[in-house]
């Protein structure tokens, strides 16, 4: 095996751990099929209400207006699909959908795509070597998952590669910092939890993990980007959260903001 094939076996070694040892996954299907709207494991509500306040603002914000004017099913990757929540949910609406990962546990990852009562096709592959013709898609989603990049310029030129030219992407539940040292203490403090929970830092594939405001602006530039930005409601104590920190003098929270791109090359 080559030293990037052990890194990749390393990284999914040590994700699938701390996945299960977060109890994600079910062996019962109608857990799945609730997903997000109802976590019925019980072992993650909070993170699932959040889930689904984001699918429910990018349901009727964004996705609507992408339907009519497509007139037809839309043709969508589901990037880090994950346990292929979304695939189904967009697949309930009558679309085609090609879900993307490189985790295919049955219980986390792609091989739970058996357990919906709809059409997923599930493919394991990275990011920046998507397995598609190109311009073949209208939509490319990324689900909790753009954040995995290694290198955002790079993962934006192969989804640019798979869209129709009038096609776009959206960022789902990626956090969000205003300046970058934000998010690299954020970094640091997590793979510290991580070791000290599980016995390592979960780092063998060193993802940047987080967006921040400059970055945000280099990719707007670098790639010709129009940025459409929306922040969905999480509630007031969420909404707070910056305030509480300046308060105690903590490191400011990462916030969820929903993106949704078009690249605008002449």
């Amino acid at each position: 095996m080559s030293a990037q094939g052990q890194v990749r076996e390393r990284f999914l070694r040590e994700y699938g751990a701390i996945r299960h040892a977060e109890g994600r996954g079910s062996q019962d299907r109608e857990y799945y099929r609730a997903l997000p709207f109802l976590d019925l494991s019980g072992k993650s509500p909070a993170m699932w209400r959040m889930r689904a306040r984001t699918y429910r603002c990018f349901e009727k914000r964004i996705l609507p207006s992408l339907e009519r004017k497509a007139g037809r099913r839309l043709r969508i990757l589901d990037l880090g699909a994950g346990n292929c929540w979304l695939s189904y949910r967009l697949a309930l609406r009558g679309h085609n959908v090609v879900a993307i990962d490189i985790f295919n546990d049955r219980l986390d990852g792609l091989g739970a795509a058996s357990q919906y009562d709809a059409p997923i096709a599930a493919v394991e592959a990275d990011f920046d070597q998507i397995p598609v013709g190109s311009g073949t898609f209208d939509l490319a989603i990324f689900n909790s998952s753009f954040h995995y990049s290694t290198d955002y310029v790079a993962t934006l030129q192969e989804v640019e590669r798979c869209l129709r030219p009038d096609g776009c992407f959206v960022i789902l539940d990626s956090p969000v910092y205003s300046r970058r040292e934000h998010g690299e203490r954020m970094v640091a403090e997590r793979h510290a939890q991580f070791q000290e929970k599980y016995g390592f830092r979960s780092d063998a594939m060193p993802s940047i993990e987080f967006l921040d405001l400059p970055a945000i602006r280099f990719l707007r530039r670098e790639l010709q980007l129009e940025w459409q930005v929306i922040e969905p409601w999480y509630g007031w104590r969420w909404h707070l959260r910056p305030l509480q920190a300046w308060l105690r003098r903590k490191r400011q929270p990462s916030r969820f903001w929903i993106f949704t791109g078009r690249f605008c090359r002449p």
